[in-house]
């Protein structure tokens, strides 16, 4: 299949379910839903690693401030009186660790498609000046809190159409992804590799992207929303990933920080229903990873404060994010995106926010 071709049926594909995912919410939960160089922790030393296959240098970071850790984590908690918030008994990160002494702000698409997200909808050099301007949004609205650019790339696309071996997803080629990583350098940003696997699974499609993320400066996304675990075509229902998936994808991850020496991977489980992530409290953490869950439904801004409410903060796993549409968030009276004053007014306090 052409590539074009391809691109083409999966835009039909992500438009289908965009609107399905709105109305099922609406309907059924009422809810909406090459060396490269980088700095991970405020106190961290600069990292450089070639994207090769190995990283075999060693690399020392600062040790962990725990004093501080503690006083952050109970910061973004934002006065929660449950007891849900900060999550009691997590594992302190390794040192180097992004989160929470960063708020990670990320540009979310694919350089394919400009219908699938602002990475891909503006020409490079427009979308990285668009990106600065939101991290100094978030600035402004947080000055205590640094922010972390980031390119959000799908890497693993589901699409309309089942391919050769019938799995309903399409793999980026690498030399796209080399390409986010240069564009990633332009603007001193890390890179969160996404995958939708469709009738494939996380298992399969992973430790397919190894060499990458075997570079310190690249983290992982897995998007339960195409993981169509009853052989369904993706677009049709939402898909689920289960505790077991996550944990699955963790370990791996905790094994790559292990094997090259790098500091904590950041991990995004998307989620804007009740049932895309299952066995919520057998999800098991890791010095090695850092875990959010992203609020990932668009629409009104009722909509998403009620999907927030309902579906990340009772759910407590470690940390949260949440996801901003420019075209979407407006379709829907009173037409309004919401702004980083507005997020910040939630319980907890997201530490990522994802731009699509």
């Amino acid at each position: 299949m052409k590539l074009k071709n391809i691109v083409f049926s999966n835009l039909i594909l992500l438009s289908s379910l965009a609107l399905f995912s709105n109305c099922s919410q609406n309907d059924k939960d009422k809810q909406g839903s090459t060396q490269i160089t980088t700095t991970t922790a405020a106190n961290a030393a600069p990292v450089a690693a070639k994207t090769e296959d190995t990283i075999s240098t060693k690399v020392t970071y600062p040790p962990l401030d725990k004093k501080l850790y503690d006083s952050l984590t109970k910061h973004m908690a934002h006065g929660d009186t449950t007891g849900k918030w900060p999550v009691k008994n997590t594992p302190y990160p390794l040192p180097g660790a992004i989160l929470p002494f960063k708020r990670v702000v990320a540009f979310y698409g694919n350089l394919y498609s400009k219908r699938m997200g602002i990475l891909g909808e503006l020409p490079p050099n427009e979308m990285l000046a668009k990106l600065k301007g939101e991290v100094k949004n978030w600035e402004r609205a947080d000055p205590k809190t640094p922010v972390q650019p980031a390119l959000h790339y799908i890497a693993v696309v589901a699409q309309g159409d089942g391919g050769k071996d019938g799995k309903f997803r399409y793999r980026m080629p690498f030399k796209q992804i080399d390409s986010v990583l240069v564009l990633a350098k332009k603007a001193h940003a890390i890179v969160f590799l996404d995958v939708q696997v469709a009738l494939s699974n996380i298992q399969a499609e992973l430790p397919l992207l190894e060499k990458y993320l075997a570079l310190p400066q690249v983290h992982f996304g897995m998007d339960p929303e195409f993981s169509m675990k009853d052989g369904s075509k993706p677009g049709r229902r939402i898909g689920t990933y289960d505790a077991a998936d996550v944990n699955f994808a963790s370990n791996y991850l905790a094994g790559i920080v292990r094997k090259y020496h790098l500091p904590p991977k950041i991990l995004i489980v998307h989620r804007f229903t009740k049932r895309m992530v299952t066995n919520y409290k057998n999800i098991k953490l890791h010095p090695e990873i850092q875990l959010v869950i992203n609020m990932d439904g668009w629409g009104e801004p009722d909509l998403k404060l009620g999907t927030y409410r309902n579906f990340i903060y009772p759910e407590p796993v470690q940390f949260t994010g949440f996801k901003l549409f420019y075209k979407n968030d407006l379709k829907k009276p009173p037409h309004h995106m919401l702004t980083p004053e507005e997020v910040l007014k939630y319980k907890p306090y997201p530490i990522y926010i994802q731009y699509q």
